[in-house]
C-alpha cells in the first residue's frame, strides 16, 4: 500500500515540476520577445516555415472540410425545410469552431513536430551550447521568433481555412444540390457578426501560441540520441493537440454565451 502511495506522490511531484519548467520557459521567452532587439529576419523565416509551407495543406483540408460540412448540414436542414440556411450554419461552424481547431491540429502535426525535432537535434549536437559560448541567447535567436511566428501564422492560416471552407461548402450545395447563391451567402451576411470573427481569430492565435510554446520546450529539453528527438517530436504533437482541445472548450464556454 505504501509503495502505491509513493508512486502516486512521485508522479504528482514530477507533474508539478514539469509545469514549473513549462511556466519558466514561457515567461522567459515572452520577456525576451518584448525586449529589444527583436530578430525580425528569423521571425520572417519562421513564418515562411510554419505558414507558407503549410498553406496548400490548409487549402486542401479546408476545401474538403467545407464540402463535407455542407453536405451534412444540407441533409439535416432539408428535413425541416430550412435548407436555405445551410450557408449560415457552415460559416458559423467554420469560423467559430472547426476552422481554428482543425487548422491548429494540422499545423501542430506538420510544423510543430518539425520545430521540436530541429531544436532537439541542435540541442543534442551541442549547437545551442555553441551559440551560448559565442554570446548569443538561444531564447532570443530561436524561441522568441518561433513564438511570434506561431501566433501570426496560425491566425493567417485559419483565415484561409475559413474562406476556402465556405467556398468549398457552396461548391457542393450550390453546384450539386441546387442551393441558390443568394440564399447561401445571404445567410452568411445576415447572421455572421464581428464578434464571431474576432472570437475565432482569438482562438487561432491562442492555439498558435500553444503549438510554438510546446514545440520549443520539447525540443529544447529533448533527451539524448535519436530516440530522445523522436520522443520530443511525438510529445509535441500529442501535448499540443490536448492543449488545443482543452483551451477550445474553455474559450468556447467563455466567448459564446
Amino acid at each position: 500500500m505504501l509503495a502505491v502511495v509513493e508512486s502516486i506522490g512521485s508522479v504528482g511531484i514530477r507533474c508539478v515540476e514539469d509545469m514549473g519548467r513549462f511556466g519558466r520557459f514561457m515567461s522567459k521567452t515572452i520577456a525576451i520577445l518584448f525586449t529589444p532587439p527583436f530578430k525580425f529576419r528569423r521571425f520572417v523565416q519562421r513564418i515562411h516555415f510554419i505558414g507558407s509551407k503549410s498553406h496548400w495543406l490548409i487549402v486542401l483540408i479546408g476545401t474538403f472540410t467545407g464540402a463535407v460540412l455542407g453536405l451534412q448540414v444540407y441533409y439535416t436542414l432539408v428535413k425541416f425545410g430550412a435548407q436555405a440556411r445551410v450557408g449560415t450554419v457552415v460559416s458559423l461552424s467554420l469560423i467559430r469552431e472547426l476552422g481554428p481547431v482543425i487548422c491548429a491540429l494540422m499545423v501542430a502535426g506538420r510544423a510543430g513536430s518539425s520545430l521540436a525535432s530541429e531544436i532537439g537535434i541542435m540541442q543534442i549536437s551541442e549547437q545551442i551550447d555553441a551559440l551560448k559560448i559565442m554570446g548569443l541567447d538561444p531564447y532570443r535567436y530561436f524561441m522568441a521568433p518561433i513564438l511570434a511566428a506561431g501566433v501570426v501564422s496560425v491566425f493567417l492560416l485559419t483565415a484561409i481555412f475559413d474562406v476556402v471552407g465556405i467556398l468549398g461548402g457552396y461548391a457542393i450545395v450550390g453546384g450539386l444540390l441546387g442551393v441558390p447563391y443568394g440564399s447561401y451567402f445571404g445567410g452568411i451576411t445576415e447572421f455572421l457578426n464581428l464578434d464571431d470573427i474576432i472570437n475565432g481569430a482569438v482562438k487561432s492565435m491562442v492555439f498558435g501560441f500553444f503549438i510554438a510554446w510546446v514545440s520549443c520546450y520539447k525540443g529544447y529539453h529533448t533527451g539524448h540520441g535519436a530516440e530522445g528527438v523522436s520522443r520530443a517530436s511525438t510529445e509535441t504533437v500529442v501535448l499540443s493537440s490536448v492543449l488545443i482541445l482543452i483551451s477550445d472548450y474553455v474559450m468556447t464556454s467563455v466567448m459564446f454565451k
